[in-house]
């Protein structure tokens, strides 16, 4: 395993005034609001080699190296954040190649690890948004990044890479922002939240908010919706994780009985494996950010700016190239989403490539496991920098 360097996270504001508030896809204007984001590699001097990379459903900035503390969140910040998320695909070398790439990842808007969210502290009552804080949705997300993007001086990415969620803003920036990015991968994502989603997560939803201690998210000054966190998680989990991994995980688990239980004894490691994981995730994860992270998700469907139809969403985007994950044994983003991204893709006569991942892992693969991606990453992100390099070239010749 090659050496770790360590990554610190930086942050960014905006909005600080009423006069340059940020406007939410709601119209409500909002502000201030600061973004937590870590970056690897070298900005090259014409900005054209930077990658914007979104995390997933409760990732974070921290996609590489070793990261001991964030400032603002030390009690969430568990010894499991502190390796980077993606840090396999992010280094010298790596698909996303930091000798040659400038990587980006920016923690949500709305999130828990350094990003304004409802657990940050409301400037005009001095005590945290709580259940105050607005909903924002992927576009709201996107834009939000987008600012920090103007910030740094990008005006055009080489590639936007995302995962799970992660893929989701990834095509939200590639058709809302089309002039500004050339390369677009999202892996194991759809174009919209489906009818499977919307139940898993709504079963979640209602979990927290039906915590006896959820107090419509006004939580802090006492004990967190904690039972509630860890019902949503293992709701997610099973979807994350396939069946069959979770069973070999398990084996090591030790049945016992649990006081978070009311009279039910553990009878099989199974039990146990999952329980396991709903009570460590909510030692790193606050239970405001994870229900506005999942109305994120429930409200997107790129369609809908277009009348229902992806075609157009995708027309503006000819000039992008498409690199299309799906996994084959994921049941959280069911190969049959990728499928109907690539037919709306071919359909508005986008350029792309589909490749079905064979993996036993589930939709986890793709944080588990880079042979398989790599050299797709690789090779796509090289040919768009050749060909960015290209047409700088014919450019100077032009001139």
């Amino acid at each position: 395993m090659r050496a770790l360097p360590t990554v610190e996270t930086q942050f960014f504001t905006f909005a600080k005034s009423p006069e340059d508030a940020f406007v939410l896809e709601s119209g409500d204007r909002f502000g201030p609001i600061t973004l937590a984001y870590e970056t690897w590699g070298e900005l090259n001097a014409d900005r054209s080699n930077a990658i914007l990379l979104f995390h997933a459903l409760t990732g974070s900035q921290h996609a590489a190296g070793f990261n001991p503390a964030v400032q603002g969140c030390e009690d969430l910040w568990t010894e499991e954040c502190q390796i980077g998320w993606w840090n396999d695909f992010i280094g010298p070398g790596c698909a996303l190649d930091t000798d040659r790439y400038f990587v980006i990842c920016i923690n949500y808007l709305g999130g828990c690890y350094g990003s304004t969210g409802p657990r940050s502290i409301n400037p005009a009552t001095g005590r945290p948004y709580g259940g105050a804080f607005p909903t924002v949705t992927v576009r709201d997300t996107v834009d939000a990044q987008m600012r920090l993007l103007d910030h740094l001086g990008i005006q055009c990415l080489l590639a936007a890479v995302g995962g799970s969620l992660g893929g989701m803003m990834v095509l939200e920036l590639a058709t809302r922002y089309p002039e500004r990015v050339r390369c677009v991968i999202p892996l194991a994502a759809g174009h919209h939240a489906t009818t499977l989603q919307r139940l898993h997560n709504f079963e979640a939803i209602f979990a927290i908010e039906e915590d006896r201690n959820y107090n419509y998210g006004d939580y802090y000054d006492g004990d967190p919706p904690r039972m509630g966190l860890m019902l949503a998680r293992m709701i997610a989990h099973k979807t994350f994780v396939h069946v069959d991994v979770m069973e070999e995980r398990a084996r090591g688990e030790i049945v016992q009985a649990e006081d978070d239980l009311k009279g039910y004894r553990l009878r099989h490691q199974i039990e146990s494996y999952m329980l396991h994981q709903g009570k460590k995730f909510v030692q790193r994860f606050d239970a405001n950010a994870y229900l506005r992270i999942l109305y994120m998700w429930q409200n997107f469907d790129l369609r809908a700016r277009f009348n229902g139809d992806a075609v157009e969403a995708f027309k503006p985007c000819r000039h992008q190239r498409y690199l299309v994950f799906s996994i084959d044994s994921d049941v959280c983003f069911w190969p049959e989403e990728q499928e109907e991204l690539c037919q709306a893709l071919k359909m508005a006569d986008v350029p792309y490539q589909h490749i079905t991942v064979h993996s036993d892992k589930g939709h986890d693969s793709f944080l588990l496991e880079p042979r398989f991606y790599a050299p797709y990453l690789s090779y796509v992100l090289d040919e768009t920098w050749r060909e960015i390099q290209a047409g700088q070239a014919a450019g100077d010749r032009a001139k």
